[in-house]
């Protein structure tokens, strides 16, 4: 039952607070881009991908609401305080100025600017573009404690405003009818689905977004730990469910466009072009406020948590300074533009999100496993091997007998899912030794 010490508007404020820093540029190009490729099979793909895009978000926000834990590194320390500040700094700087943070601001301007510009002029206007966007964001960055009102109150209100307009125009005037898969999605469309997820990087972001969540239902009066679980998860309820709904008809916009638009590289010109049919030169204008809003809040929110965290890992440097080296930095890889911000990410990515996965399964398993750090150990070491081979696959490396080796023997390693079987082989042999020997001391199930 809803404390009432805390109003509604509360939860509603948080709610919207969260889902527009999780809605941001990935959130808006691959779902429309897995609706043109998936076609007829749009419905096991975008199932697969909401498991990986709202799913695992989800349960990272509730991860960092019921650990007790202030940040992430204590979190990720679980298995070793090395671990937990190696695992963390990564972390950051992948959903922050090496890639995620730059993203916004390029995917901002190649769909909302670039189709109103000649080819020669795109250098320049992104330059200057990413010059203003990333200026606003340090400016809104730099008063942490005016997040809420900023972004849940103000901002996303009129993001989601804008974003209904274009999916009520696509439920009475449909594009065309899905056409057939094509790809990856003709055999496999859910897992193509479930690993397109991870480009959102919105796993990642949970749990660097989590903490301001914390903080802001603490602000406005959950005290107790169970308090702040709860309205963690009311809050995360209302951000995941506005996803799943933005998700879905995103990609049914895409798979319905293919007969109007052609097959597009990805998913700026789909939503483009969707904008165009339906609202001619207006919806170009319309299309610029969704993209504008959406990586806006989402930059402001990655700022923010970034240079929290740095400011605390190095109190020497202030938080403004950071966010100044963080806004500044994020505008300059903006530059390299999107094709190459995506290409670059991929390894990184593949390596990185089985180790948050696991990381967010075994905290909500900590009290059944006795919080013992042999069990995260092992867990995370078996995920790693895999890790390490994605990461080597993605950069094209040869791995020679060790590929051959798990592509014959590791169920699922064929479709990049082998991590999930060493993952739970490396629960059980950790579960074991657990049970087979005596904690030095009596574990602290909140460690």
């Amino acid at each position: 039952m809803m404390d009432k010490r805390i109003g509604f508007s509360a939860y509603i404020a948080i709610g919207l607070m969260l889902f527009a820093l999780f809605f941001g540029a990935g959130n808006l190009i691959f779902p429309a881009f897995l609706g043109q490729e998936a076609g007829d099979h749009v419905w096991p793909a975008i199932i697969g991908f909401l498991i990986t895009g709202t799913g695992l978000p989800f349960l990272g926000i509730l991860a960092i609401g019921l650990s007790g834990k202030e940040d992430l590194q204590s979190l990720a320390s679980r298995v070793h305080p090395i671990y937990g500040l190696i695992f963390t700094i990564v972390l950051y700087l992948t959903i922050g100025p090496l890639f995620a943070l730059p993203r916004t601001g390029t995917v901002s301007f190649e769909v909302g600017v670039a189709p109103f510009l000649e080819a020669d002029q795109m250098k320049m206007g992104l330059a200057i573009f990413t010059a203003v966007f990333f200026g606003v964001t340090l400016w809104l960055s730099l008063s942490p404690s005016k997040i809420v009102d900023r972004v849940g109150k103000i901002l996303t209100p009129i993001l989601l405003a804008v974003i209904l307009v274009l999916i009520a125009a696509s439920i009475f005037k449909p594009m065309g009818t899905q056409t057939a898969a094509t790809g990856k999605y003709i055999n496999d469309s859910f897992i193509s689905g479930f690993l397109e997820g991870y480009m959102t990087m919105d796993a990642l972001a949970a749990l660097v977004f989590g903490i301001i969540v914390v903080n802001a239902v603490k602000s406005v009066g959950a005290k107790t730990r169970k308090e702040v679980a709860v309205m963690c998860t009311k809050t995360g309820l209302i951000a995941i469910g506005l996803l799943a709904f933005i998700y879905v008809f995103i990609a049914l916009i895409g798979a319905q466009s293919v007969d109007e638009l052609g097959m597009q590289a990805n998913g700026s010109p789909v939503l483009s072009g969707a904008a165009t049919f339906y609202f001619g030169s207006f919806g170009k204008v319309l299309l610029a406020a969704i993209v504008f809003l959406a990586c806006l809040t989402t930059s402001i929110g990655l700022v923010t948590a970034c240079a929290s965290y740095f400011n605390k890992l190095l109190p020497r440097i202030n938080y403004k300074t950071f966010v100044v080296i963080f806004a500044v930095f994020g505008g300059l890889v903006a530059n390299i533009g999107l094709d190459k911000i995506i290409s670059y990410s991929v390894p990184v990515l593949m390596a990185v999100y089985p180790l948050t996965v696991v990381l967010v399964l075994l905290t909500f398993l900590n009290g059944l496993i006795g919080g013992r750090r042999v069990v995260y150990v092992t867990t995370v070491l078996f995920t790693a091997v895999i890790s390490i081979t994605e990461f080597c696959k993605a950069l094209e490396i040869n791995l020679g007998p060790i590929d051959t080796f798990f592509a014959n023997y590791l169920p699922f390693y064929d479709i990049s899912m082998g991590w999930v079987v060493m993952g739970g082989i490396g629960l059980v042999v950790g579960w074991i030794i657990a049970l087979l020997t005596k904690p030095s001391v009596k574990p602290d199930f909140n460690d």
